[in-house]
C-alpha cells in the first residue's frame, strides 16, 4: 500500500514505519495520523515494529500549517481532531500485540512526544529531545501525555515538562528514565534495529501479553493484576513458542521461537 505521509517497510519480520514529511519536521497532520492508524493494521507479517522520522526530526507535533489546520485550531475543532484521529491512533499503538521501538532523531514535540513514548522501548539519539510545548501556545498536553508522563518519570518531572515547556534532551531523558537509552546519532537506527531483531526472535505471544499487562497493571489493584497474569499465562502457555521453550530447556539448547 502506498502512503503520502509515511513509509512502511516489512523485512525479515520487522516492520519499519518512517514519518516522511521531513520538510515539515514530520509534523503530524490528520492525514499522517490516519495513515499511521492504517499502517498499524498491516503488520500481520511482523513480529516487531520500529517507528522513526525521516530527516532531522522524529515529529514536531501536530501540523498546524497543513491543509487540515482548521482541524487543530480552536477548542471545538481540536476536540474533534483528537477524538477522530489522534486518540484512536494512540489507543491503536497501545493495543499492538507485538513489541514496539521508537528511534527518536531530533524533535519529539507535542503529539510527536506522545507517539515516541508510546513504545515499549524509546531510544533517543543525542540530538533527540522531548518537548511538551503546549503551555507555550496556551494549550494543554494531549495524545495521552498527562497519563503517560507521570507514570514514566513521576509527578514532579512530568509537571516540569508540561508546565514549563522546556526541552528534555536525549541524555537527560535517559537519566530520568523517560527513554530506554540514549545513543550516538550515527548509531540510532542500528541500535533500534538490533533491539527489534532480538525482540522479533523472541516469543511474540508472550511479549504481546507482557506489554498489555504492563500497561493495565498501572491502573489495577494487586488482585486484578494477579488474575490478569494468570489469564496471560494461559494464553502464552498454549502457544507453540512455550512448547518449544520447554523442549529447548530440557534439551539444553537455545529456543527457536516462531511467534506462534
Amino acid at each position: 500500500m502506498e502512503f503520502e505521509n509515511i513509509k512502511l517497510e516489512i523485512a525479515n519480520q520487522i516492520a519499519t514505519i518512517t514519518l516522511n514529511k521531513p520538510e515539515r519536521l514530520n509534523a503530524c497532520s490528520l492525514d499522517m495520523a490516519d495513515e499511521l492508524f492504517t499502517a498499524l493494521d498491516l503488520l500481520e507479517d511482523a513480529r516487531a515494529v520500529v517507528i522513526t522520522g525521516e530527516g532531522r526530526a522524529f515529529c514536531a507535533g501536530a501540523d498546524l500549517q497543513s491543509a487540515n489546520k482548521s482541524a487543530v485550531s480552536g477548542g471545538r475543532a481540536s476536540f474533534m481532531a483528537l477524538n477522530k484521529s489522534y486518540n484512536p491512533l494512540m489507543l491503536k499503538l497501545s493495543k499492538l500485540e507485538i513489541p514496539t521501538i521508537t528511534a527518536v532523531n531530533g524533535a519529539a514535540a507535542g503529539v510527536g512526544c506522545s507517539i515516541a513514548l508510546a513504545s515499549d522501548f524509546a531510544i533517543a539519539g543525542k540530538s533527540g529531545y522531548f518537548l511538551q510545548a503546549f503551555v507555550n501556545i496556551g494549550l494543554v498536553p494531549d495524545g495521552g501525555a498527562s497519563w503517560m508522563l507521570p507514570r514514566l518519570i513521576g509527578k514532579a518531572r512530568a509537571t516540569e515538562m508540561m508546565m514549563l515547556g522546556e526541552k528534555i534532551h536525549g541524555e537527560k531523558a535517559a537519566e530520568w528514565g523517560l527513554v530506554h537509552k540514549c545513543v550516538e546519532d550515527a548509531d540510532l537506527i542500528s541500535e533500534a534495529n538490533a533491539l527489534a531483531r532480538r525482540l522479533a526472535d523472541g516469543p511474540t505471544v508472550a511479549l504481546g501479553v507482557m506489554r498489555q499487562n504492563i500497561t493495565t497493571a498501572l491502573d489495577s489493584d494487586y488482585a486484578s493484576a494477579l488474575l490478569r497474569e494468570a489469564e496471560g499465562q494461559r494464553k502464552a502457555g498454549d502457544s507453540n513458542d512455550a512448547r518449544e521453550g520447554a523442549i529447548a530447556f530440557l534439551q539444553k539448547r537455545k529456543a527457536e521461537f516462531k511467534g506462534e
